[in-house]
């Protein structure tokens, strides 16, 4: 049996909703598992020259946890990555990882499982359910307890993805951040969280307001110099930004008559659409 499964990057907290909501973008790594061949890891892509070969990567581990979890064993077999999603960016290249071993687990062995249990599954390994959720589901979603609650996204909707040639260790984003708030900001968050649902859904004339954050993003920028001047020129020019996930890329919205600058070299942009669906496996 030949399984590949393809997941698309994800960009998380979209402003205000800090660890809640996720995006899906159209970029998409495919791991490809196969029990009829030599058993083996391979990688192709982003980071080929640094991923762990032997088993002990996020995609191995994933594929043993959920189908310890549901009782059953994986058989040996031959996994290749081809990675598209570049690593420690906040992109969601590891939740993509964790996703895409869930769900080849879940296949391989029919085990059955709900979209909450996959991202059960993916964050007990990957930590972090704002990507894994918006990478099983796809379209915009919210991390909501235990579940995933899907968006559909205004179809107008037009990404830019500006990824710096610097990396960003979530670890280390984490750690930049406050351990409490004033209360005046975490009501400021609240209230743009609730204003980014309807910007990203129905009016995304709000997005240029509705993206301010005041939890996590000043620390975050405040690592990557860099990326914060750039951050500040998108915003100067009028274009809603925020930071993707921990950073250091930043995630804009273009829209008619505004449009993002190329902020030169060191920098990849990036334009991408929603991705409509999350983690597809298929035979063959």
């Amino acid at each position: 049996m030949r399984l590949t499964a393809r997941v698309p990057a994800t960009s998380a907290n979209l402003g205000a909703g800090f660890d809640c909501f996720g995006l899906a973008l159209d970029l998409w790594n495919e791991v490809v598992v196969d029990v009829d061949a030599e058993p083996g890891v391979s990688w192709e892509g982003e980071g080929a020259d640094e991923l762990p070969a032997d088993g002990t990567d996020m995609v191995s581990r994933a594929l043993v946890h959920a189908a310890r979890v549901g009782g059953a064993s994986p058989p040996p077999l031959a996994l290749r990555g081809r990675n598209r999603i570049p690593l420690e960016r906040g992109l969601g290249s590891s939740a993509a990882a964790a996703v895409a071993g869930v769900a080849l687990a879940d296949a391989l062995l029919e085990l059955s499982l709900e979209r909450e249990e996959m991202l059960e599954l993916a964050v007990e390994l990957e930590g972090h359910p704002d990507n894994a959720a918006a990478a099983i589901a796809g379209g915009l979603t919210l991390a909501f307890g235990d579940g995933v609650i899907r968006l559909e996204p205004h179809p107008s909707l037009r990404p830019v993805v500006l990824v710096p040639d610097v990396r960003l260790p979530t670890d280390e984003a984490r750690a930049a951040l406050p351990e409490t708030v004033a209360l005046t900001d975490a009501v400021f968050n609240l209230a743009h969280a609730a204003a980014s649902v309807v910007a990203l859904t129905s009016e995304p004339g709000l997005l240029g307001r509705a993206l301010d954050d005041r939890l996590h993003q000043a620390a975050r920028l405040s690592l990557v110099p860099p990326v914060s001047a750039v951050f500040d020129q998108v915003r100067a020019a009028g274009i809603p930004v925020c930071v993707s996930g921990a950073g250091p890329s930043l995630l804009a919205f273009e829209s008619d008559g505004l449009h993002v600058a190329d902020p030169g070299e060191g920098w990849r942009v990036l334009r991408l659409a929603v991705a409509a669906t999350g983690v597809q496996v298929t035979k063959g």
